[in-house]
């Protein structure tokens, strides 16, 4: 089953460059040319490994905040960490500083992390179900302000920020996959690098904390790594909701493992989750490409409902 689940993983990356609304020749992809060939090395491969790439960032964002947290509902979207990146990108653009819109993403990804944590620390072993309501609280703030940032906002500075609010891996060239790729690279080894922390944690933060863990900086390691991928990655695509908060259960349900142990499984079918929604918003027939947060929407949307009738179930 390991091994089959891995060979069809593998096979929707390669052919997705292939699939989209404008066929092209295989022949021509040896024509630098021809162009079938732009379209495919311009267009669709660097598309492909975006998506990979996010993907994998925020299914193991989502894995590491419901470690931290302690809640099986906590991604960076959540808890306003991925709405608070879009917000200050938002702002980057109005202002006239879209060359620095990581820089803004990364910063607006931190503020509402240290605003989480200054808000748990009051909070007996980070009470989760405040928490949640916290970061909800949060994003609908961020929301708010996001439309003021819109009647600020001219004609064409408004609809880069709605396009941009609803998700998209439209890129031209390797340079902006270059900085994600670093960005998921850098998180997965800083994240494998703390897998027997992470096992630590999955007990309890009191357990960890008799083991000799200091917590508190283990948390703060953790959760910066997770602001700089998510602000680069919301820098790059907007917000692209569910994917963290999907891939880390279906995988713990299908694998039987702790989550220590599904840190590179969780990574690889993250992003392969997102290159699969790619593959189907680019091939439904429409006038142009749906955003990807909408299909991440529509698929996540239900699963988020089955998760907390579940959870009431148990309790």
């Amino acid at each position: 089953m390991k091994i089959i689940l891995i060979i069809l993983s593998l096979a929707i990356i390669a052919v997705a460059p292939f699939f989209g609304q404008i066929d092209i020749s295989l022949q021509n992809l040896l024509n630098s040319s021809t162009t079938d060939y732009k379209i495919f090395f311009d267009l669709r491969v660097p598309r492909v490994l975006l998506a990979f790439f996010v993907g994998a960032i925020l299914a193991l964002s989502g894995l590491v905040f419901q470690t931290i947290f302690r809640n099986p509902m906590s991604t960076p979207f959540t808890l306003g960490v991925a709405s608070g990146a879009t917000l200050f990108t938002a702002i980057a653009i109005i202002i006239g500083f879209s060359a620095f819109i990581s820089l803004f993403a990364f910063f607006g990804a931190v503020v509402t992390i240290i605003v989480l944590f200054m808000i748990s620390a009051r909070f007996k072993t980070y009470e989760t179900s405040s928490l949640l309501l916290v970061g909800i609280a949060l994003s609908f703030f961020y929301s708010a302000s996001l439309m003021i940032v819109f009647f600020l906002s001219d004609l064409q500075e408004n609809y880069e920020i709605v396009r941009f609010t609803m998700g998209s891996l439209d890129v031209v060239g390797f340079n902006e996959v270059y900085l994600v790729t670093i960005a998921g690279v850098f998180l997965a080894t800083l994240v494998k690098k703390q897998s027997h922390h992470i096992k630590l944690l999955l007990t309890s933060h009191e357990f960890a904390f008799l083991k000799g863990l200091n917590v508190k900086k283990t948390n703060y390691i953790l959760l910066l790594s997770v602001s700089v991928a998510v602000g680069i990655s919301v820098s790059v695509t907007g917000p692209i909701g569910f994917v963290g908060l999907i891939i880390p259960h279906i995988l713990k349900n299908i694998m039987r493992q702790s989550a220590d142990r599904l840190i590179v499984p969780i990574f690889f079918y993250g992003g392969v989750f997102l290159v699969l929604c790619d593959v189907i918003a680019r091939n439904l027939s429409t006038a142009s490409d749906i955003p990807i947060g909408v299909i991440t929407a529509f698929i996540g949307t239900p699963f988020f409902i089955y998760l907390i009738i579940s959870l009431k179930r148990q309790n």
